[in-house]
């Protein structure tokens, strides 16, 4: 078991702990990366943030509330048969009520992590329910963001950004709990959205094994859904941001359709689309030098950044 009091954490005023690393030097600008559903802040891959650490950020990742080494709500129930039931009949004032939070929550922790660190304003790349979350973040507190990439993401709205059946189905089934187990089936639906070039099973067998040994916890990957469930469509906040927007779609995504970053892009004012070919809702190793230094360009605000990135 590990001690949470002797970890680099961030306490939320409800009490919530937050696990957080950094890399790089605190001189810099500020990226904090926001991590997606049921995922830990291990499935940002090292060699990808220490990239952007060489290049000039001060990299921060966390574990979001009830993954990894962050608090767990333990014995806060939630039926997201009901949740999803609610928000499918447009009840959202229902579906709000059946949750102990929302993606808003989820942004505050990203706040907390923030001022733990003395970081007034800082660059923020979500991805997937993490862009979703950074999203909010903006939409909410857009005065403490120096700019946002929300990537492999969608704006919340009923059926844009979809997945295909097959990906819906693996990421609903739920995983087993022993390590052997946990580990084939996990590194196997990781591999239906993968990008089809490049996926790789050896290396989603070690992030699964990693994940395992660190605390996995079914019971928050159904909260955090819930979350996702309840918090409705981001279109009206999305369209009144005025904040430096890159958004990274890869177009082999069958978890989170291309069209969910495409209507993203739409939506804030001047935001820049990035359509990455053979990438997947994963980034894989071949493709960091192209997205770090889009993600580089893009915080720096300098140099263009084309629409479609084709693959080496």
């Amino acid at each position: 078991m590990c001690d949470i009091a002797a970890m680099p954490t961030a306490t939320t005023p409800t009490g919530i702990d937050l696990y957080y690393e950094t890399i790089g030097s605190p001189a810099d600008p500020p990226l904090l990366l926001v991590m997606g559903y049921g995922s830990q802040m291990i499935a940002w891959p090292r060699g990808f943030s220490e990239l952007l650490a060489a290049g000039g950020r001060f990299v921060i990742e966390f574990d979001n509330r009830d993954s990894g080494l962050s608090s767990k709500l333990d014995g806060a129930k939630v039926d997201a048969e009901a949740v999803m039931a609610a928000a499918r009949a447009g009840d959202l004032a229902r579906a709000r009520e059946l949750v102990p939070y929302t993606l808003s929550d989820l942004a505050d922790d990203c706040l907390a992590v923030l001022d733990a660190l003395g970081i007034d304003r800082a660059h923020v790349l979500g991805a997937s329910m993490g862009g979703m979350i950074a999203q909010q973040l903006a939409i909410e507190h857009e005065d403490r963001l120096l700019s946002l990439v929300s990537m492999f993401s969608n704006t919340g709205e009923p059926g844009v950004g979809q997945p295909t059946p097959e990906a819906l189905e693996a990421l609903l089934t739920p995983s087993p709990l022993t390590r052997a187990a946990y580990i084939e089936a996990s590194s196997a639906k990781a591999m239906i959205w993968a990008s089809r070039r490049y996926g790789d099973r050896a290396r989603g067998e070690a992030l699964a094994a990693e994940s395992f040994d660190r605390g996995i916890y079914p019971d928050g990957v159904t909260r955090q859904l819930a979350a996702m469930l309840a918090s409705g469509s981001r279109v009206d906040g999305l369209r009144a941001l005025e904040l430096p927007t890159l958004v990274i779609h890869g177009l082999d995504d069958t978890l989170i359709g291309p069209d969910g970053g495409e209507r993203t892009a739409e939506l804030i004012p001047g935001a820049r689309l990035m359509l990455v070919e053979d990438m997947g809702h994963d980034r894989p190793e071949p493709l960091w030098p192209i997205l770090t230094e889009a993600i580089l360009l893009h915080t720096s605000r300098e140099g263009a950044i084309p629409n479609i990135i084709r693959a080496p």
